[in-house]
């Protein structure tokens, strides 16, 4: 009986090496998934940084330059006389206690309301005139319906001026790419003496008791911005 017992006893120790092998096996083959699975995601993950770091790069670089805005340093107080300014349009300054309503105005509004509007946090942009009534209608498309005001303006230094509270863009025409820029960075922006003051419920610069006179052809000339 011995020696079966010892062959038995072999049989049993073979099985356990092979079973042991193949859980070996497995173990190794367990780690090599592991490791593809996690150099995929690694690869997947840098991958997709990749995108995303260019896509932002790119954008940047594509976004209009607003290195021309000039800057300047006005006071502020509710006046009901009249205001001369040193800026063609103002960007700020002295005003009428009432705000001009934001939105489209086909005819010259008054300096003393508009100005209000900007300490409100409006963006106003004004053209020359004799602008193209085409470029006249891609200005009106491209004004926001709150928070903004499109007018004529007598005597301007460029085709196209857009303005906000304390600063100003001189604009090429009403196809410069800046001007969506400077909507979007200036319109409420951290520049607003009074950012969510009302922008409606003011005047629409035909009531004479509460405005000013609109601006004619003999607007003032433009100051020297402070930076």
């Amino acid at each position: 009986m011995a020696p079966s017992s010892s062959a038995s006893r072999r049989d049993r120790e073979d099985r356990a090496k092979k079973v042991e092998e193949a859980r070996r096996k497995q173990r190794a083959a367990d780690r090599r998934r592991a490791t593809i699975i996690w150099g995929t995601a690694v690869v997947v993950v840098l991958a997709i940084a990749g995108a995303v770091t260019f896509a932002i790069l790119r954008e940047k670089a594509n976004t209009p330059s607003l290195a021309a805005v000039k800057t300047y340093t006005e006071k502020r107080d509710h006046v009901t006389t009249a205001v001369t300014y040193d800026v063609t349009p103002p960007v700020g300054g002295d005003h009428n206690p009432v705000w001009l309503n934001c939105g489209i105005y086909t005819k010259a509004v008054p300096n003393v309301n508009a100005v209000h509007s900007m300490e409100h946090g409006a963006v106003w942009i004004t053209y020359r005139p004799d602008l193209p009534a085409a470029d006249v209608k891609k200005l009106t498309d491209a004004t926001p319906d709150t928070y903004a005001i499109l007018s004529p303006y007598p005597d301007l230094p460029a085709p196209v001026v857009v303005s906000a509270w304390d600063h100003q863009l001189r604009l090429t025409g009403a196809d410069d790419p800046r001007l969506a820029e400077f909507i979007r960075t200036y319109r409420q922006g951290p520049q607003t003496p009074e950012p969510g003051a009302a922008c409606t419920g003011g005047t629409d610069g035909s009531d004479t008791t509460t405005t000013g006179p609109a601006p004619t052809t003999s607007a003032s000339p433009s100051a020297t911005p402070s930076s």
